[in-house]
């Protein structure tokens, strides 16, 4: 009798001890790393002011518009992504969640969160109009009606589901008044990623591509031979599309935002039943003051965007009886934003087949024609283009004629598995990614007591698992901690249930708040261009997004005098292999970087030549009129060229330049 009472305080004090440890691990960790060094100083001080500021615009509409601090701040935050960001983009994006909720609500239940609905709204709608991506049919005279045409089939539902959505917020505030307001200041200090502008070297070289030829052409035609992802997983980009095309402009900030909102709406679903509201607003807050979310609001970077799916997709399992057509759908969408996140949706039907048990025949047969609806259509592109369904991806099997037979790699990302990943990812984030100490935020090690009860405990195994094989399960063949963050953010769940469980309600908020301030300090580190002075230029411009260009992408600056020049179809050439920010182009823009592996060739044995002369061929060859250099990055047989060609100086951004090329009959 008496073991057995000494039994039961050790059990109760174990748990405990083992969520201090992680704790005090992660203060031995800041400490033993000096991360205080790596803390963004003049960022943190404009956080600080924007979040002063925005406290301050709210104050009159929560003392007199009698609104709750949380509804004010969401108010504040909203007005000023419509001001940087722009308010055509807004009110694109907002009109494609309505049409998204009016479909998606087909396929949830009633009761379920209406973040559901708006989640499978956006699979479906990026996963049709996958299949109609070469078509001329991107048009907003036509964009519009149909969406217009959606809302009204089903303005009951949508009407429902918006009633459900407006007294679901004021309830969730009302739950956890202060909890709200933390939550939405550090959310809104976050969405100040979406402000910028599109600056990221994937997207300018890349990801703007599909979007900006459905703006231009109403179509898409994806060229392989210049750009070998042409023709990868493009849900997001689709949508993104489907967005610019309702703008009549980019609208990549909203959008992605958007995604967030979804991953953080359905965080505090899935942790409400499990815990009180105050926690559930806790969780929202650590999900959205990781770096990395404010990381991605600055790209068109597939992970975000994943979250919200991943994170909506949970929460469809969660329910009393998934439903197995949410569920496939879902999943589809995870596969249709990218190979990668297969890994992420094999895991959650794994998990989703063991809460739901078997499925009959026929409901398997709808779910696995939703999937490949949703997920397909770039796959059959691929391959009907290039003989390989997931070029440029394993073509050391699929061997397509356009590419090497042999697997893409990037050798930076092997810093190797070990045991103590979790803590050289959260400390040394700069061996796993292209930024700053600190950008993978500090919930891992903080939390990793919290994380050894999660597995166990059975309220929160299920999750608990999941979370984790879709963080560690990317890191296995690269080590790259973007491709941890969906799963990382999905774990803050079960982490946060574990805490209150353990700790108390009241002792978990303050070291979850504490760590949520903690992560906040480091935002700024997990991309370079909110590293940099890019925010402040366009605040203190009041959104010229010309003078950002003009310091952090002259390629675009130079792009848009170029328009404004010739607006027509002429062939423009990078000459830089490291700065190929021709995707805007829709198509006319040619680089010989390793994306056009051709052209990347031809490159090579151009500057061979010192004459220049092989250089000169190639730039008749296509046929170019414009050419985009870095004086800097000019090799000597391209200064040749330039001269042979009688090239002329047109323009300058910083250090880029913009060269005319006179016709071959003009020399």
């Amino acid at each position: 009798m008496t073991g057995s009472r000494m039994q039961r305080p050790l059990a109760r004090f174990m748990p405990i001890a083992l969520v201090y440890a992680g704790l005090a691990a992660c203060g031995v960790g800041l400490l033993l790393h000096r991360l205080w060094l790596d803390v963004p100083g003049a960022r943190l001080a404009e956080q600080i002011v924007m979040a002063t500021v925005a406290a301050a615009l709210a104050w009159p509409l929560q003392r007199h518009g009698r609104m709750s601090w949380a509804t004010a701040l969401a108010w504040v935050w909203l007005a000023a992504l419509a001001w940087f960001a722009g308010l055509p983009a807004l009110l694109a994006t907002a009109w494609l969640a309505a049409a998204a909720v009016a479909l998606g609500s087909l396929l949830v239940p009633r009761a379920s969160a209406p973040v559901l609905a708006l989640a499978a709204g956006l699979a479906l709608i990026g996963g049709g109009v996958g299949w109609l991506l070469t078509w001329p049919v991107h048009h907003a005279w036509l964009y519009w009606p149909a969406l217009l045409v959606l809302c009204a089939l089903r303005r009951h539902a949508l009407l429902e589901w918006a009633r459900r959505a407006a007294e679901g917020w004021r309830t969730a505030v009302a739950a956890s008044p202060r909890g709200a307001a933390f939550a939405l200041m550090l959310l809104g200090v976050t969405s100040r990623g979406a402000w910028l502008p599109t600056l990221l070297s994937d997207d300018v070289n890349y990801h703007l591509g599909l979007p900006l030829q459905l703006l231009r052409h109403a179509r898409y035609l994806p060229d392989l031979a210049n750009q070998i992802w042409a023709a990868a997983p493009w849900l997001g980009d689709a949508l993104q599309g489907i967005a610019a095309v309702l703008a009549q402009g980019e609208a990549r900030g909203p959008l992605v935002l958007l995604w967030l909102l979804i991953a953080a709406a359905a965080t505090w679903s899935l942790v409400r039943p499990l815990a009180s509201a105050r926690m559930a607003w806790l969780a929202l807050a650590l999900v959205v003051s990781l770096p990395f979310s404010s990381g991605l609001l600055g790209s068109m970077q597939t992970e975000l965007p994943a979250l919200g799916v991943l994170a909506a997709l949970a929460l469809a399992i969660m329910q009393p009886r998934p439903a197995a057509l949410l569920i496939a759908v879902l999943a589809g969408a995870l596969v249709a934003l990218k190979f990668s996140h297969l890994v992420a949706a094999l895991v959650m039907l794994a998990w989703a087949g063991w809460r739901r048990g078997r499925a009959g025949a026929r409901e398997l047969g709808a779910a696995g024609v939703a999937f490949v609806f949703v997920a397909g259509s770039s796959y059959l592109q691929a391959a009907l283009l290039s003989g390989n369904p997931m070029f440029p991806l394993f073509n050391q099997w699929f061997q397509s004629p356009l590419l090497e037979p042999r697997q893409l790699d990037d050798l930076r990302w092997h810093a190797g598995l070990s045991l103590d990943l979790p803590w050289r990812i959260t400390f040394l984030t700069h061996q796993y990614f292209e930024g700053w100490r600190g950008a993978f935020g500090f919930a891992l090690v903080a939390l990793g007591g919290a994380w050894l009860l999660a597995l166990r405990a059975p309220r929160t195994r299920g999750i608990a698992w999941a979370a984790t094989a879709v963080m560690l399960l990317p890191l296995l063949p690269m080590q790259y901690a973007r491709y941890a963050y969906p799963g990382l953010a999905l774990l803050l769940v079960p982490l946060v249930v574990t805490c209150a469980t353990t700790l108390g309600e009241r002792r978990a908020a303050y070291v979850l708040a504490a760590l949520c301030l903690l992560d906040a300090a480091f935002l700024a580190n997990a991309n370079w261009t909110q590293h940099t002075h890019a925010l402040r230029l366009l605040v203190v411009t009041r959104g010229n997004i010309a003078q950002v260009y003009e310091h952090y992408a002259p390629e675009r600056a130079l792009i848009a005098r170029l328009r404004a020049r010739d607006d027509g179809e002429s062939i423009v050439l990078a000459l830089d292999p490291a700065a190929p920010a021709i995707a805007e182009l829709a198509g006319r823009g040619r680089s010989v970087a390793w994306y056009a592996p051709g052209l990347e060739r031809a490159r090579v044995e151009a500057d061979a030549d010192p004459s220049g002369q092989r250089w000169v061929e190639l730039v008749r060859r296509l046929d170019a009129r414009w050419l985009l250099l870095r004086e800097a990055a000019l090799t000597a047989a391209q200064r040749a060229a330039l001269q042979r060609l009688a090239a002329h100086h047109e323009a300058s951004a910083d250090v880029a330049q913009l060269w005319s090329v006179p016709p071959a009959a003009a020399q």
